[in-house]
C-alpha cells in the first residue's frame, strides 16, 4: 500500500462542463455516470491485506491548515481539508503513521483529523450534526504523545460506546495544542461521560484536568457570530456563513435584530 501524502497537493474542486444530448443520450449517459460512480466508490474503499489483523472500522487521515483570525466560506473550508488516505488494519495504519509528521513537530494553525471511514471532519457531516466533542487544552510539548495515546485507544476500541465515536482531532496552535475526540449524539449524557472517564485514562489526565463538552450546534452559533462580527460594515454586511441556512437563523438578541445578515 503506497503512503498516500500527495493527496494533500491534490485538488478535486470546480465543475466540468458537459455538452448536453439528446434526453436518450442524456439518461444513458447519466446511468453510466451512476454506475462509474457505484464502481469508484467500491474501489475507495480499503480492506485489509493477506493475514493483516482487521480493525473493527476504517479510518481515514486528513490534514488541514488555515490562516488564523479569519472565518472560512464553505468551499474554503472543504478545500483546506485534504484527505491523506485510509486504512482497514493495524498493520495499514502504522503504513501511515510511521510517515508522518507528528503534531509537536507542525507549525501554524494546522490539524489532523482521524475519522471513520465516510464520515468528513465537518460539523455539518450527517454523523456529526447531532453531536458534539470533548475538548483538552495542552501546553506546548505534550501534543505528540496525547495524539497517539488517543488514536490508539480510539482504534483499539477502548470507549466501549459502541457506534458512537466519529473521529479525533489534534490542532496545533501558536501558543497551546488541542486534541477533540466527537461523538455522534450530545445529548446521551451516559455516553459521554463515559467517554470522558475513559479520555482521562487514555491520557493519564491530572484529576484537575479542565475538560470541555461543547456539541457542535453551539459551535456553529459560535462561528455564525464571529462571522457576522467579521464582516460588520457601517451599513452592510458582505460575508456569507458557511453554516447558516436562513438570515439571523440562530442568532438573536440585538445582533438579529438590527444587522441585516446575508446568510
Amino acid at each position: 500500500m503506497n503512503n498516500k501524502f500527495d493527496a494533500l497537493k491534490d485538488d478535486d474542486s470546480g465543475d466540468h462542463d458537459q455538452d448536453q444530448g439528446s434526453p436518450k443520450d442524456s439518461e444513458k449517459e447519466k446511468n453510466e455516470d451512476e454506475d462509474k460512480e457505484q464502481s469508484i466508490s467500491k474501489k475507495k474503499m480499503v480492506v485489509p491485506g493477506a493475514g493483516e489483523h482487521p480493525l473493527q472500522y476504517n479510518y481515514t487521515f486528513w490534514y488541514s491548515r488555515r490562516t488564523p483570525g479569519r472565518p472560512a466560506s464553505t468551499q474554503s473550508y472543504e478545500q483546506n481539508i485534504k484527505q491523506i488516505g485510509s486504512f482497514a488494519s493495524v498493520e495499514q495504519f502504522w503504513r501511515f503513521y510511521s510517515h508522518m509528521i507528528r503534531p509537536g513537530d507542525l507549525t501554524g494553525h494546522s490539524d489532523f483529523h482521524l475519522f471513520k471511514e465516510g464520515i468528513k471532519p465537518m460539523w455539518e457531516d450527517d454523523a456529526n450534526k447531532m453531536g458534539g466533542k470533548w475538548i483538552i487544552r495542552l501546553r506546548k510539548g505534550l501534543a505528540s504523545r496525547c495524539w497517539e495515546n488517543l488514536i490508539l485507544a480510539m482504534l483499539g476500541e477502548q470507549f466501549m460506546v459502541g457506534e458512537e465515536i466519529c473521529g479525533a482531532v489534534v490542532s496545533v496552535r501558536f501558543q497551546e495544542d488541542i486534541i477533540s475526540i466527537w461523538n455522534k449524539t450530545a445529548s446521551d449524557q451516559a455516553t459521554t461521560a463515559r467517554i470522558r472517564d475513559t479520555l482521562r485514562r487514555v491520557l493519564n489526565l491530572p484529576p484537575n484536568t479542565i475538560m470541555e463538552y461543547k456539541t457542535h450546534t453551539d459551535s456553529i452559533k459560535y462561528v455564525c457570530l464571529f462571522v457576522l462580527l467579521f464582516s460588520l460594515q457601517p451599513l452592510y454586511l458582505t460575508h456569507k456563513c458557511r453554516h447558516c441556512s436562513t438570515k439571523s437563523s440562530h442568532l438573536g438578541g440585538t445582533v438579529g435584530l438590527f444587522l441585516n445578515y446575508n446568510a
